[in-house]
């Protein structure tokens, strides 16, 4: 299914949204730049983002005023509820979107068009267990819920069932709902004995007191020292548009800076415009979440990382440095990082 969301141009949410990003640009770190305002306009106007579930995304809604600075009159959020969000843009729905760095790496084997030009954090996937459970290797022999074969939380675990030495096509039961809400039904009700839950589900579990948190991938290694999220665009928009990508990014990545300078801010934002209506909810995953982590950790890495435990559990047959040099461009972050002293 896809829709627009409606923004609203008049709408006091809308007005307030202005304002905190107004006052949230001012600041020296996010700020609009001597070198941007210096720079060719982009060569398009009109930019398309997606609108799915999960507060990781936050940066991608919270730029939308950083792109009208950008110079992009026309910003859309195309709704896509149905699959992971570079789905979008393989679809050629979409022009940019954050995606997990490991279906990245499915979509440019697959033939895809996404492309990734920067990472933007980690922490937004937490494993569950029920009870007798207390460590990835505890997972042999038992049954987990996911919402589909192939999904974001299916490769994940699979990564992490390889790294420990767990053949997860042979020594892991998987089971899948007819919807993907009904995966988190089934550990609830007991019938699978963990459950990967992508934020803000980790702290609904949690408040539910819902089984132990087996591995967090924003504190716990090696899964904290690379990144989840990642920007990812269409090959087409990046290669026709440079200019625009570039400034593209640039929102993107203050926008992440905002999340991580001003969370209280940041999550009336969300909450004013509907992106998380729970103000409470929003505020708790920005604060966990270390959005600034695209200054810090090497996204190529991560690709790396992921790419060789996807291949060692039969999900990938590229090799890392294949997929890297067709589905990634660092030229822009690398340039940004500078601008931005990053």
């Amino acid at each position: 299914m896809t829709a627009v969301i409606d923004r609203g141009a008049n709408s006091p949410g809308r007005r307030r949204f202005i304002a905190d990003a107004t006052a949230l640009g001012a600041a020296s770190v996010v700020g609009f730049s001597r070198t941007a305002a210096a720079e060719p306009p982009p060569e398009t106007t009109k930019i398309r983002l997606v609108h799915a579930p999960g507060l990781c995304l936050a940066p991608q809604y919270l730029a939308e005023e950083l792109l009208h600075m950008e110079g992009f009159t026309d910003v859309e959020y195309v709704r896509d509820w149905t699959t992971y969000p570079g789905s979008a843009i393989n679809e050629h729905r979409a022009d940019f979107t954050q995606d997990a760095a490991w279906t990245q790496l499915s979509s440019v084997e697959s033939g895809g068009s996404t492309i990734a030009l920067a990472g933007v954090h980690v922490g937004c996937y937490e494993l569950f267990g029920s009870k007798g459970v207390r460590e990835i290797r505890d997972l042999k022999g038992k049954t987990v819920a996911i919402p589909s074969f192939g999904s974001p939380d299916h490769m994940l675990l699979t990564s992490m069932l390889a790294y420990v030495g767990i053949n997860p096509g042979k020594e892991v039961e998987w089971i899948s709902g007819p919807t993907g809400a009904d995966a988190v039904a089934l550990y609830l009700d007991g019938k699978s004995d963990a459950y990967v839950a992508f934020a803000p589900q980790g702290y609904e579990l949690r408040a539910r007191k819902a089984g132990r948190v087996i591995v967090n991938i924003g504190v716990d290694r090696p899964w904290s020292q690379y990144f989840c999220c990642m920007v990812v665009g269409s090959r087409e928009f990046v290669t026709q548009y440079p200019n625009a990508t570039k400034r593209a990014l640039r929102a993107f990545l203050k926008a992440a800076d905002i999340c991580a300078l001003d969370p209280e801010r940041a999550a009336r934002m969300l909450a004013d415009r509907g992106f998380e209506p729970r103000y409470d909810v929003a505020l708790q995953v920005l604060r966990e979440l270390p959005y600034n982590r695209w200054r810090e950790s090497n996204p190529e890495d991560t690709l790396r990382f992921y790419a060789l435990r996807l291949r060692e559990a039969g999900m990938l047959k590229s090799t890392p440095n294949k997929i890297i040099a067709q589905g990634t461009d660092w030229r822009f972050l690398t340039s940004l990082k500078k601008e931005l002293k990053a």
